[in-house]
Order: structure tokens, then C-alpha cells, then sequence
């Protein structure tokens, strides 16, 4: 059940085979649905959760009832409230499965626990964090900056398998689009 998540950490920070044995003591398999919640806004994030099979996003739905997609996640990706898990406080997000998932979960107890124990961990999670807010700070700028339409090539040259996976109309909540508009931008484009 652990492979792609330990593959994915060795690529950042060897471990030993000890360190996987101990790093196994703390993580918490867990599988879910298609539709199913894995976080309901108001309920504190008490894990992150990595990928090994399936796709989830996070989202938030706002008073007229419009999803606005903040993140996705794919096999190998990381997905949590960050603020939530990291404060304690109420999520702000909400995380459901896109498909069938098989997921790690590392608690707060057991992050906690691992940050003390495992300098390897803490290097890893530095590093993750360093990419989240990378990618948060790329997306802002391309948001700020780009046109619908170079939002969308970005987006489709730098996930192309989302675009095979994601429904249409989530990928256009992800870049701020309704779907008629992200539709008839893809139409415009093809005739170009």
C-alpha cells in the first residue's frame, strides 16, 4: 500500500529501510469512494493525505452555491486544509474523491511525533511546504497576469493528465471560468 508514497519521499530524501519500517508505525491507510468526503468545511484537518491511487480536489462553495476548486490531486500529490491542519482551526476547505482513492493519511499526532523523531521527515516536510508555496505563489501570479487563455495552455501543458481525468467544468472552476466560457475558449482555440 506504501510504495508510491515511499517512492515518492526517496526522491526527495532517502530513507533507509528503518526508516520506512518506523515511518509505517504513523501512517494510516485509507480508502474512499467516488463522492465520498474526506473533509467537510468546519471540521478541523487533523491529517494530510497522499495520493497512492485515485483523484481528489478541495473546494469551496460559495454563498450563491458555486464550487470554486482550489486544488487537485493525483496519484503521488499531497492534498489537505493546510491552514486547518497546521492551526487547528475550522477547515475552510472541503476534500471529496473524483475517483475511487486509496490514500495515506499521517495524523497531526503522528506528524507531530515524526517532526521530533525523524530529522528525514522534517527535511521532507520542509520541502513540501516549500513546493505548496511555490505552486500557491505560481498560481496567484498566472491568475494576476495571464489571459484566459494562456491560464488554460499553462494549465494543459503542465497537467495534461488532468485534463484526460478532470471533468470539464471542474477544470474551469480551478481557473476562476464558468464552463460556457472555458467551452467556448477551447472551440476558439481549435479553429485557430
Amino acid at each position: 500500500m506504501y510504495e508510491l508514497f515511499f517512492q515518492k519521499f526517496n526522491e526527495k530524501v532517502p530513507l533507509t529501510k528503518e526508516d520506512e519500517v518506523l515511518f509505517k508505525t504513523y501512517l494510516t491507510p485509507k480508502k474512499i469512494r467516488k463522492k465520498q468526503y474526506l473533509l467537510q468545511e468546519g471540521d478541523p484537518c487533523n491529517f494530510t493525505a497522499f495520493v497512492e491511487k485515485g483523484a481528489l480536489r478541495s473546494y469551496t462553495i460559495d454563498e450563491k452555491g458555486v464550487e470554486r476548486i482550489f486544488q487537485f490531486a493525483l496519484e503521488g500529490w499531497t492534498i489537505s486544509d493546510l491552514y486547518s491542519f497546521l492551526t487547528g482551526e475550522p477547515a475552510t476547505y472541503q476534500i471529496d474523491a473524483l475517483e475511487d482513492s486509496e490514500l495515506v493519511l499521517i495524523s497531526k499526532q503522528a506528524h507531530e511525533e515524526l517532526l521530533k523523531k525523524a530529522p528525514k521527515y522534517e527535511t521532507y516536510m520542509r520541502l513540501q511546504l516549500s513546493g505548496a508555496y511555490i505552486a500557491m505563489q505560481r498560481r496567484l501570479t498566472s491568475s494576476i497576469s495571464l489571459s484566459l487563455e494562456e491560464r488554460y495552455v499553462a494549465f494543459s501543458s503542465l497537467y495534461p493528465e488532468m485534463i484526460q481525468r478532470i471533468p470539464q467544468h471542474m477544470i474551469a472552476s480551478y481557473l476562476g471560468l464558468t464552463p460556457e466560457t472555458l467551452s467556448r475558449m477551447r472551440s476558439k482555440m481549435t479553429r485557430k
